[in-house]
């Protein structure tokens, strides 16, 4: 049966795909270790972890701690230099290069001002040959002081979806509407098009659906389901053949089934929920579920985290109502971080976790996209429609699965991060090396389109486009202080000749943690989403990248990216789990990196490979190596004052000594000693900008370099724990 082949090639297919992806991203991850030298005939630059000022699109403007060792002295020369930069992100690797390095001045408590300008001159002589690298936890922890955008989304939505609440195993069937089918190719059954499930509708009317272990049937889409052990012969085979389905008695235990055609959650227990005390007994949370199911006992009140959204209740009954992350008990910031439910100081706005999760979101993926590789075919349902947005001079195409936009008379599409341009609807089309950045910016979060504002075009050469996206682009966003999922607008689907589905905020109980980011919930759904992924090639075939964890919704890459645990426990729960048991089930290789690791690089797919450049053609750079001999202990503050940490204390760098400083802010004098070593450097004639001594402050500013100490500590505890999960 033709229909049968089918869908074991896409079975096969989204397996293989799957492996490449994690395997290839495992492969990538780098260990980079700071303090970074270059030598020359001149002699060793030491540069000390860069201090970032501001981020915006791909370009770093940063300052650095450095030395300089010369061949006939004793001791370093100890500096700062400012520098602005263009980052190349790949955060499956783990890694951030720092590339096209200016040096745009320097400062030198060492020195004399008759030998900065020659100082100065070999600094920038390093730059920018070299380029620098370091890991992205890194540069994300110690973004803490640097001047980047926080801001919240304004135009999401944030009104509650249904709530519905079982106190037995149950899965929710979610229909984009009312449920549509369609006949099956060379089958003789029709399937439900708009629901990532497997649902088949026999002539007779008859429905089934399969998670691989057990069936269900029905005569009414929406239900009741009931468990039958005799669904058709070749439907059965189909699936058992497919998803290699565990034909065992008894294999799990067979959840009920809940349908739904509006925007809906389910909350599930494992019987009555089981309340348990956390917080100095301030605050109660319910073990038996995956769902983020609070209490506060001051005010009796219920809080239910949904899609990083949190909504409060007196009772399950409901009314549910919004509550801002940074509007909530003062008992949720002090969740302690390896109870069980943990993960959820992320969704805490003022927590640590909270703040790293905004910084992680400041950092672009990025890539440089080879013109001559990167193709695009857009298909469309018919000839070309487009829908104007309401207040922008911008249209969208409604009537195909890519994201194509009309401006002025010219289109635009993004695919997997990447813009191209076309004079027609149709093509062809070249990758864009410019886009009309402040038009796209208009579109809100109402539109289907939106999240193509986060993506973006840096700057192009001749051979390559520089590129970038942030996490907006697969849906999740800054929200009072944490992350959210979706934008919460309900997009009306496109139906005509084929069925077009559209980003949903709701019905995948979506959730966040720090160590692997957005997840699926309800672990037991894995098998029916995976079926109904693999039924017919695929469901839909609409925008990507649409899902939460890779885009697998309406036809994308891959299924959830889930494991099946078995139970729900909450702490077992790959949501709001605590660190060490997330840590130890990825270090197992049985939980899914998700946003954190292999197949969070939109770049790096398999299918998209080609057309990204290599390093080599990207960078043409020498790369700085580790100076393992070195302590990464040397910072240095705003206004030039080099400083180490030693002992839970500081000393600050004067007249080529270093002085300990027991005072939240010492002097830092002139430094006189540099004497004659200076004048063994070479000379040129370009005038570089040099901070003098004389325009530096004479205090060291003890509360930056803290908050410098404390943000290097947790990104080189952050770099450590990934490498450790990924070995």
């Amino acid at each position: 049966m033709m229909w049968v082949h089918k869908f074991l090639i896409a079975a096969l297919t989204l397996s293989l795909s799957l492996f490449a992806t994690f395997a290839a991203g495992t492969a990538g991850a780098q260990e980079v270790s700071w303090p970074q030298e270059i030598s020359g005939d001149q002699g060793t630059l030491v540069i000390y972890q860069p201090q970032p000022e501001s981020l915006k699109g791909d370009k770093l403007s940063a300052r650095a701690a450095i030395s300089i060792e010369l061949p006939d002295t004793d001791e370093p020369i100890f500096g700062a230099m400012w520098f602005e930069s263009r980052i190349a992100t790949d955060l499956d690797a783990g890694t951030v290069d720092v590339l096209d390095i200016k040096v745009t001045k320097a400062a030198w408590p060492d020195s004399k001002d008759a030998g900065e300008q020659r100082l100065m001159q070999f600094v920038e002589g390093a730059f920018p040959e070299y380029g620098l690298s370091l890991s992205y936890e890194r540069l994300s922890a110690s973004l803490e002081t640097a001047d980047i955008e926080r801001k919240s989304l304004e135009a999401l939505k944030s009104d509650p979806p249904i709530i519905l609440f079982s106190e037995e195993l149950a899965v929710l069937l979610m229909y984009d509407g009312e449920p549509r089918f369609e006949p099956v190719e060379d089958s003789p059954y029709e399937r439900a098009l708009n629901t990532p499930f497997l649902v088949a509708k026999e002539k007779s009317g008859s429905l089934f659906l399969s998670d691989g272990s057990h069936w269900y049937t029905a005569k009414d889409p929406l239900g009741p389901w009931a468990l039958t052990t005799k669904p058709p012969a070749d439907l059965a085979k189909a699936v058992a053949e497919g998803a290699a389905m565990d034909t065992t008695e008894g294999a799990g235990r067979a959840p009920a089934i809940v349908a739904a055609t509006k925007p809906t959650e389910l909350v599930v227990t494992d019987g009555k929920p089981d309340w348990q005390s956390l917080t100095g007994g301030e605050i109660l949370y319910v073990q038996n579920t995956e769902t983020p199911w609070l209490r506060d006992l001051p005010t009796g009140n219920m809080y239910i985290l949904l899609s990083g959204r949190w909504y409060r209740s007196k009772s399950s009954e409901g009314p549910w109502t919004f509550v801002p992350a940074n509007e909530l008990p003062p008992a949720f910031a002090e969740i302690p971080p390896d109870s069980d439910i943990g993960g959820l100081r992320s969704s805490v706005a003022g927590t640590d976790e909270a703040e790293q999760a905004m910084l992680d979101a400041a950092i672009p993926q990025t890539a440089a996209i080879v013109r001559s590789e990167a193709e695009l075919t857009v298909e469309y349902d018919g000839s070309p429609k487009f829908e104007k947005i309401e207040g922008t001079s911008v249209a969208y195409a409604v009537n195909t699965g890519a994201q194509v936009l009309r401006i002025d008379d010219r289109y635009y599409a993004v695919d997997d991060g990447v813009w191209f341009a076309a004079a027609t609807p149709t093509g062809p089309w070249t990758v864009a090396d410019t886009v009309p950045e402040s038009e796209i910016a208009k579109i809100p979060p109402s539109s289907p389109v939106y999240n193509v504002t986060h993506v973006h075009v840096y700057e192009s050469t001749p051979e390559v486009v520089y590129v970038g996206y942030t996490p907006g682009y697969i849906w999740s966003f800054p929200y009072y202080g944490v992350p959210v999922y979706g934008t919460g607008w309900y997009y009306p689907p496109y139906w005509g000749r084929y069925y077009y589905p559209r980003p949903p905020t709701w019905g995948l109980h979506v959730g966040y943690n720090p160590w692997t980011g957005w997840n699926f919930g309800m672990s037991w759904s894995n098998g029916f989403m995976t079926i109904g992924m693999s039924w017919g090639g695929g469901w839909g075939g609409a925008y990507r990248p649409w899902g939460c964890c890779g885009g697998w919704y309406g036809g994308g890459y891959r299924g959830p990216t889930i494991i099946n645990t078995g139970d729900i426990n909450i702490g077992n729960n790959i949501n709001i789990g605590n660190r060490t048991e997330i840590s130890n089930r990825i270090g197992d290789n049985n939980l899914s990196l998700g946003d954190r690791g292999g197949n969070k690089n939109l770049y790096q797919r398999p299918e998209n490979r080609d057309r990204v450049a290599s390093k080599r053609q990207r960078d043409q750079l020498k790369q700085a190596r580790p100076a393992t001999q070195r302590a990464n202990n040397v910072f240095a503050d705003r206004d030039g004052n080099v400083a180490r940490r030693v002992d839970n204390g500081w000393e600050t760098r004067d007249k080529g000594q270093w002085n300990r400083q027991s005072s939240a802010s010492g002097a830092s004098n002139k430094a006189e000693n540099l004497g004659n070593r200076a004048s063994t450097l070479p000379s040129t004639s370009r005038d570089l900008s040099t901070q003098r001594n004389s325009n530096r402050s004479s205090s060291f500013n003890r509360s930056q370099m803290d908050r410098a100490h404390r943000a290097r500590n947790m990104g080189g505890s952050r770099e450590r724990a990934r490498r450790g999960r990924r070995r």
